[in-house]
């Protein structure tokens, strides 16, 4: 299965937020819409960084509750993995446990055109391994 196949189940919309907007409504953001990133852009289709939940609590853990007003651009992850639509679901699993990262944004031609998870990954992975056991099973009753 290819980045592409989990897109047009999933959709391509990605929450973006620009460097300058605060912590604090990077944070709400994440809570309201139960994303767990935001992908930084200035445009809405250039990557210039993702922000996490666990970006949040690291720099909450070192700075407290002042981080909130901050920029997020004082805590973002500047140099994002991302990955393409042709790329197979073994090469996330790959990438995304040797980088132990759980967000890949999708990127065509240098362009934000999707985001995928390790929970995209895994549904994703399941299917596969449940379609392959079921031609199995039939393969085997055709005997």
């Amino acid at each position: 299965m290819l980045v592409s196949d989990i897109l047009s189940k999933k959709g391509t919309v990605v929450l973006t937020i620009t460097c300058d907007e605060t912590v604090g409504n990077a944070a709400a953001i994440l809570a309201e819409k139960k994303y767990g990133v935001l992908v930084i852009s200035s445009n809405g289709s250039a990557i210039e960084g993702i922000i996490s939940e666990r970006d949040i609590v690291r720099g909450l853990a070192e700075r407290g509750g002042e981080l909130l007003g901050d920029p997020v651009s004082t805590v973002m992850t500047s140099e994002v993995y991302t990955c393409e639509s042709g790329d197979t679901v073994e090469s996330l699993m790959s990438r995304m446990t040797d980088k132990r990262i759980r967000h890949l944004p999708v990127s065509t031609g240098g362009v934000l055109s999707g985001l995928i998870s390790i929970g995209d990954v895994v549904k994703a992975r399941v299917s596969e391994l449940e379609e392959e056991a079921r031609h199995l099973g039939n393969y085997i009753q055709g005997y």
